[in-house]
């Protein structure tokens, strides 16, 4: 079974839906969560700041975003660490998979319709680039 879960996530309701599912799948196998986001080149990295409020963008708060997320993990009686990195979604979920040694990678299906289902999406960058099994979840409504 799994012992590490990491899951891709944004301020979407998709995303949230597949925090969901892997807040679902951890408490299942008890196995830990790990709640991942990407930002921008337009963030900055404080580290002066407490160890929660580390991570602003110009665009909101990331941080804030990975606090409403590990609550939604908590939600589902799951304790959920999260982590930020700079850079496209798809690379960044996939290192910090890599770098927690992820049994299991979990992310929405949205991006995987139409042009972008073609062109690539975060989704489709991630089964073909992760170091591990994927769950792909359909959140769509």
């Amino acid at each position: 079974m799994f012992k590490t879960v990491v899951v891709g996530a944004d301020a979407s309701a998709t995303a949230r839906r597949a925090v969901e599912t892997a807040s679902e799948i951890a408490k299942m196998a008890s196995a830990s969560l790990h709640i991942v986001t990407a930002y921008g080149p337009k963030s900055f990295n404080d580290s002066f700041l407490p160890s929660e409020l580390q991570h602003m963008n110009v665009y909101g708060d990331v941080d804030a975003l990975l606090q409403d997320l590990k609550f939604v993990a908590r939600s589902y009686g799951v304790e959920a660490e999260v982590h930020a990195g700079s850079g496209s979604p798809a690379d960044v979920i996939i290192e910090f998979a890599s770098k927690l040694g992820a049994d299991l990678l979990v992310v929405g299906n949205r991006g995987m319709q139409g042009a972008r289902r073609v062109l690539g999406s975060v989704p489709n960058s991630v089964a073909h680039g992760a170091p591990c099994s994927v769950a792909i979840i359909d959140t769509t409504e």
